[in-house]
């Protein structure tokens, strides 16, 4: 059975995180590419049974921000291009180019709504008056940074495999119910369309418009956010 595995990147990376905790972009390929594989008819032991089954893994992801802004805090300037989280991120971006049978589709980093957002335990401490905006510390402010065309690309993406019959399953590995469109629209053309949220928890919607979930990835040692709570 021909197989897509599309791979919502920002989640796989926050999930992977709580899995497997702190691996090289090379390690952490690796892994996508073992534990994704999984989903098809067969174990991946044999080569030729991937080749005749996978499609293609599809990872949708964004470059990192390449801008210096000042730390409200702190006022130093912060230069994100050059970051480690940055580095990380491309080297995992130029493994995965590198990867058989692996397709890198980047969006862009919407670097003009960026925001200065405070931790949440903070704020509640700031509302009741336990603590004074001179309380807090440089890591208790944090940037938020969007991504712009993700989404789109994957939703394109099943539109197109599915209208054009190129698969006959395809595997989301994601947690957002944005993507439930494009889930009723591949079933809708016959296609099976099984959900991998590595453990994480959806919300009804999806869960309502999917054929099956299958978590293919280690169970955590640890409980998971629900997408919403996890920071993009």
């Amino acid at each position: 059975m021909k197989t897509a595995i599309l791979v919502d990147g920002a989640y796989f990376i926050y999930r992977a995180r709580k899995i497997f905790g702190s691996l090289s972009p090379s390690e952490l390929a690796t892994r996508l590419q073992r534990y994704s594989c999984y989903h098809l008819p067969k174990e991946p032991s044999n080569i030729s049974t991937i080749d005749k089954n996978l499609y293609r893994i599809f990872f949708y992801d964004c470059p990192p921000l390449n801008k210096k802004m000042e730390h409200p805090l702190t006022k130093k300037q912060i230069d994100y291009s050059k970051s480690e989280r940055a580095k990380w991120r491309l080297e995992l971006h130029d493994v995965l180019k590198r990867k058989p049978k692996v397709a890198l589709r980047l969006g862009v980093v919407d670097d003009i709504n960026c925001s200065w957002v405070i931790a949440d335990k903070k704020i509640r401490k700031l509302c009741r008056g336990e603590i004074t905006v001179k309380n807090l510390e440089e890591d208790d402010v944090t940037l938020s940074v969007k991504q712009k065309g993700v989404d789109m690309r994957i939703g394109l993406d099943i539109a197109s495999m599915s209208y054009k019959k190129q698969v006959e399953r395809i595997v989301l590995i994601a947690g957002d119910s944005d993507f439930v469109p494009a889930a009723k629209l591949a079933r809708r053309e016959g296609i099976e369309f099984i959900l991998d949220p590595m453990w994480g928890s959806i919300k009804p919607d999806l869960q309502e418009h999917i054929d099956r979930l299958r978590s293919t990835f280690p169970r955590p040692k640890v409980p998971l956010a629900t997408p919403d709570e996890i920071a993009t």
